[in-house]
């Protein structure tokens, strides 16, 4: 790696870490996926003996639902922040190459976002492996126990530490188009939210299975399935592959951006 690419991440990773908002952010992640993982289990039970249309797996990630919104936010102000104080005019002149400095935000925000991603899926897996077995959720009903040691389980865990890490990228993207802070949150929660609200909406299950299968967030949440995945619109991994090809378009988009328009 080259020194000005090993500058810029250094000089990425001491202003994320440097400024209060960030850390808050991180832990706002942490704790409103854990915490709405938490109530979703809680509020959830099955009676002994019935059969009950819920996997208990995805049910316990449910929090990953609300605390995208701000790992978005965090993505989307570690670039249009410095838009709106002005340091993005420092921040050139002392790396030129705008690619590296792009490159080394996603990095940065990347590490930061696996990071909190990770304790917040494993504080849910935690919630729903204590809670539901007494809302009638056991082996002996039917119901795995949610466990990392269920190769399923693990890979909806895993696959939404990973699904939280590609939001942060589509906002870093989205973020470096669009520069104004509210005008890029706005845009990237519209995005993710707006397919399942017109989706939810459309009478024709066609359309309703393709807007399932665009959507960056519909798509990428596919990866949380457990059970009934032969009904699912994409498959899981196929699901974040779709999610994974909209974050690499935003930054196609906002490197192109960065590259030609001024600062």
């Amino acid at each position: 790696m080259s020194g000005t690419a090993l500058g810029a991440l250094g000089a990425e990773w001491t202003k994320l870490r440097t400024i209060p908002g960030t850390i808050w952010l991180l832990l706002t992640a942490v704790v409103v996926t854990g915490a709405v993982s938490a109530a979703a289990v809680a509020s959830t039970t099955c009676r002994s003996g019935a059969v009950c249309p819920v996997d208990p797996a995805k049910l316990s990630l449910t929090g990953i639902d609300v605390g995208q919104a701000v790992v978005a936010i965090l993505a989307v102000l570690a670039i249009s922040g410095e838009y709106s104080s002005g340091m993005i005019l420092l921040t050139l002149t002392a790396v030129p190459h705008r690619l590296v400095v792009l490159a080394a935000k996603a990095v940065v925000v990347t590490g930061l976002v696996l990071a909190a991603g990770t304790v917040g899926v494993l504080a849910s897996v935690l919630a729903g492996r204590l809670i539901l077995p007494g809302h009638g959720f056991t082996p002996a009903d039917g119901y795995e126990l949610v466990s990392l040691a269920h190769g399923p389980v693990l890979r909806a865990a895993a696959g939404s530490v990973l699904y939280l890490a590609l939001i942060a990228l589509l906002s870093l993207g989205a973020a470096a188009v669009v520069r104004e802070q509210a005008l890029a949150i706005g845009a990237v929660l519209g995005l993710l939210y707006l397919f399942p609200i017109v989706a939810g909406a459309v009478s024709d299950p066609t359309w309703q299975r393709h807007l399932q299968q665009l959507g960056p967030m519909t798509a990428g949440l596919a990866i949380q399935a457990t059970v009934g995945l032969r009904g699912l619109p994409l498959s899981p991994w196929a699901g974040l592959g779709v999610l994974a090809a909209w974050a690499a378009g935003a930054l196609l988009a906002g490197a192109l951006v960065l590259r030609w328009r001024d600062a």
